[in-house]
């Protein structure tokens, strides 16, 4: 293979114009000459500054956090909204929030593989000024069918944010460290944001309480506060640019053609031949497939999973305890979820102790970082550990005869095990997958959503029949089963990972190893 290096313009990055070294390689016995980053090329996203990484970082936690706000918009306006449609069944009252985290399940399916296709850009644009059109038709909405419809849409489309952006940072990372710290401020962050806004109401975001306070007025309203967020989130969103590198070498190889007709130069994705068929059977399938093919994907995915059923179950069982228990008033018993926002923030600082002693160890040839398990993992186990054993506490320590602080203390140790769980989960796929970690983050994300969506309905009959000590010590005995999946990778992750599929053969990435 020979090399050839040209020199053009760039567009603008940090308001200045560059110039790069743009790598051809031309492979023997192919006519055409294949695009590729040369090193140092301020095209690579790796290679982009400080200043434009952390904008990209912003801004994906910033359509995350919109995502996750919007989830639970209605759940302080239900009384108004099903009052106005004339709905009566209680079983409805669910479906303003259920039928916008089915959206979870279906969109990831599709905006994850999409965007491993055509790029971060022009996935995550679109479908958050979807999500920003159909919370305003939310407030216009003028029957029942047609709000639920529009909560759907909603959902799908404030899912590709949840599916794409550790993608998103998987490609402007290289170094395994750093993105790992942006994935944890991240994760830390919006599950701190969550707890915060259970300790206003017992839904899952501040957007309760702001729904709570403005449907009196007109529930409407409430979406159109969330139209408005969405609008002014919209801006940096819009100026995301594409991370993506075989999308940016399409471009660069597009634009070289232009230059000159009689350059034969194509970036590596150009050179593939889909039709329909192929990309919904291959391409969009891509997760389904990671699932039940990567022992990775599926067993990290199973246990995330049942972690955040048990998150969203400890939060039905919070008015239990907090408020029937010990007879609170509903700010009171609010004040409950302090302790795990507060372990969720310590999450954080845990995660980057490790960090820090890990790299130490490094420097100083330490033979356990040898093994990539023990970058990520070890904050998995404890996490895991951290989890069994607040759901035990709180569970037997939920008794009028023992002082309310008890109990509510268990949150420390479960928010801060429930957010490393992720942390080191998310971080360990996307490590393994790189070009392929918004495929697998999306079967994460779908088990996430279906376990979420299902096993809390069950929380009321299993909390009535078991009781809060029995009822939670099931959750634990089973969390203590699941937990023992961090401690598998430990022993067996290596072996797993060199037996695992070959990414670009099975998984249908053909141009992974040909991007620079």
């Amino acid at each position: 293979m020979t090399d050839h290096v040209l020199t053009v313009s760039t567009d603008p990055i940090g308001g200045v114009m560059h110039t790069k070294e743009a790598a051809i390689s031309v492979q023997p016995g192919h006519p055409d000459e294949i695009a590729a980053f040369a090193i140092d090329d301020p095209e690579n996203p790796f290679n982009w500054s400080s200043r434009k990484k952390s904008f990209v970082m912003i801004v994906g936690i910033i359509a995350i956090l919109n995502s996750t706000f919007d989830s639970s918009l209605p759940s302080g306006a239900i009384d108004f909204i099903t009052a106005e449609f004339n709905v009566t069944a209680p079983i409805q009252n669910a479906l303003p929030i259920s039928i916008y985290l089915v959206g979870y399940i279906l969109g990831p399916l599709f905006f994850a593989p999409l965007s491993e296709t055509y790029g971060r850009r022009v996935v995550m644009v679109p479908s958050f000024a979807l999500f920003t059109i159909f919370t305003l038709a939310c407030a216009l909405a003028r029957d029942w069918p047609s709000f639920l419809f529009f909560r759907l849409v909603c959902g799908i489309n404030a899912s590709s944010s949840i599916a794409i952006t550790s993608g998103i940072y998987a490609d402007i990372y290289a170094d395994p460290v750093v993105r790992g710290r942006a994935i944890a401020f991240s994760i830390s962050v919006t599950y701190t944001m969550m707890v915060y806004c259970h300790a206003t109401s017992f839904g899952p975001q501040l957007a309760p309480l702001l729904s709570g306070a403005v449907s009196p007025v007109s529930w409407r309203w409430t979406f159109w506060i969330g139209f408005i967020l969405l609008g002014v989130s919209l801006v940096p969103v819009l100026f995301l640019p594409e991370t993506f590198k075989p999308v940016i070498l399409r471009k660069r190889a597009i634009k070289l053609r232009k230059k000159d007709p009689s350059h034969r130069i194509y970036a590596p994705i150009e050179l593939e031949t889909r039709d329909t068929m192929e990309i919904v059977t291959v391409t969009l399938a891509r997760p389904i497939r990671m699932f039940f093919k990567e022992p990775i994907v599926l067993l990290s995915s199973l246990y995330l999973a049942f972690a955040s059923a048990i998150y969203f179950l400890l939060f039905e069982a919070y008015p239990i305890i907090f408020h029937g228990i010990y007879k609170m008033n509903y700010i009171g018993a609010g004040l409950a979820f302090i302790p795990i926002a507060v372990g969720s923030i310590l999450a954080l600082f845990i995660s980057m102790a490790w960090d820090g002693y890990f790299q130490h160890a490094r420097k100083h040839h330490r033979p356990f970082t040898s093994i990539k398990e023990y970058e990520r993992v070890p904050l998995a186990c404890l996490g895991a550990v951290c989890y069994v054993v607040a759901i035990f506490w709180l569970g037997w320590s939920a008794s009028s005869n023992i002082h309310w602080i008890v109990p509510m203390l268990s949150g420390v140790p479960f928010g801060a095990g429930f957010v490393l769980i992720f942390i080191a989960l998310l971080n360990y796929m996307t490590d393994a997958y790189r070009e392929l970690a918004a495929s697998a983050a999306a079967a994460a994300s779908c088990t996430r959503s279906i376990f979420g969506a299902l096993l809390p309905l069950a929380s009321s009959a299993m909390y009535g029949r078991l009781g809060v000590p029995w009822g939670m010590s099931f959750l634990g005995f089973v969390s203590l089963v699941l937990g023992l999946v961090p401690f598998a990778f430990i022993k067996y992750g290596e072996r797993i990972r060199l037996g695992k599929l070959k990414t670009d053969q099975v998984l249908d990435l053909p141009y992974a190893n040909d991007i620079g």
